[in-house]
């Protein structure tokens, strides 16, 4: 008899066991090769704590984090403007748990953003996630309204069904309920954000590409063509899901002076400045500058597995500041 583990059910216990049995089992060792057997239970009981925490209580706390973005190209008028980024919900998660996604719908309004963008991975195997959430979402607003890239997770692609017909139809499903919630899926494009008119017109541009990632994962973007029609010397935002983008094709290579990410999740775990995130990317949380361009790694809503410790949900507002040159 052969037995189907979903996605997220596999997922669950192969996280579930690692982080019950085998993350304390080789801290015991360590600490009992060091200190002795009585220091090492203790560790291990301290850490069981830590990880019942995270099951139960650490995956509900949302913070919201803030950060700067300076730069000269920006226009004087866009001094100030406030940019919330989400990313990385994986709604399907929340079946059992949708006051938390109500939860989370009224924290984004009540930051009274500019402009909301969702850098990826809103479902974890399947559009039929989103159903539920449709008029919880569709309250969200901002502005100069909400924008949005797809993730690894969005083409669908991790079901037990995984027959092109399958995949297609869930990702047209889910680029249409997108767009009855109200949020614009930028697949390899641009839009502009204007202020003011005629002579006195200004703008900044909101640039979005499928995701682009090294593998296992999927990789369908075309900056190239999703900065078409853009001037140099433009102050412009990227929405790219796999923050190793950044580093790899626009750091150096563009103007591009603010890029968005998500899809590290920090591991879901943070203690500190540590996170094993940071065995697998350079840049896997929060703000990084370098050579005049900013990327900011947000560290996500939920997961496949219910599980936050450290890294907890976050809602990112970031605001946009004149830097005179």
């Amino acid at each position: 008899m052969k037995i189907k583990l979903r996605h997220n059910t596999f997922m669950r216990l192969i996280v579930g066991s690692f982080l019950l049995i085998g993350f304390p089992g080789m801290c015991f060792l360590l600490v009992w090769l060091i200190w002795g057997v009585g220091i090492a239970m203790m560790s291990v009981l301290f850490l069981l704590l830590l990880v019942v925490y995270g099951f139960i209580f650490g995956w509900r706390r949302i913070v919201v984090r803030r950060a700067e973005c300076f730069s000269p190209l920006l226009p004087k008028v866009f001094d100030g403007y406030r940019v919330l980024q989400l990313s990385d919900i994986h709604i399907g998660t929340f079946l059992q748990n949708q006051k938390f996604i109500h939860r989370l719908v009224d924290c984004v309004n009540a930051q009274k953003p500019d402009i909301i963008v969702f850098t990826g991975d809103l479902v974890n195997v399947s559009a039929n996630e989103v159903i539920p959430f449709m008029k919880t979402l569709n309250k969200m607003h901002a502005t100069d309204g909400i924008f949005s890239v797809m993730g690894n997770h969005d083409y669908c692609e991790y079901g037990e069904d995984k027959s092109v017909g399958n995949i297609i139809r869930n990702q047209n499903i889910l680029q249409y309920m997108e767009e009855k919630i109200g949020w614009k899926l930028l697949n390899n494009q641009n839009v502009t954000i204007s202020r003011g008119e005629g002579q006195r017109k200004s703008a900044i541009y909101l640039i979005g590409v499928e995701n682009i990632s090294r593998p296992p994962f999927p990789n369908y973007g075309d900056l190239k063509r999703a900065m078409e029609g853009l001037e140099k010397g433009t102050f412009k935002i990227l929405l790219s899901h796999d923050p190793s983008h950044w580093r790899r094709g626009v750091l150096h290579q563009t103007d591009i002076a603010l890029t968005l990410s998500g899809h590290t999740h920090a591991g879901q775990v943070k203690i500190g400045k540590f996170s094993p995130a940071k065995w697998a990317y350079n840049e896997w949380g929060g703000k990084y500058t370098e050579g005049g361009s900013m990327l900011y790694v947000s560290l996500g809503i939920g997961g496949t597995v219910p599980f936050r410790f450290g890294a907890w949900p976050e809602i990112n507002v970031i605001t946009l500041r004149r830097k005179e040159s």
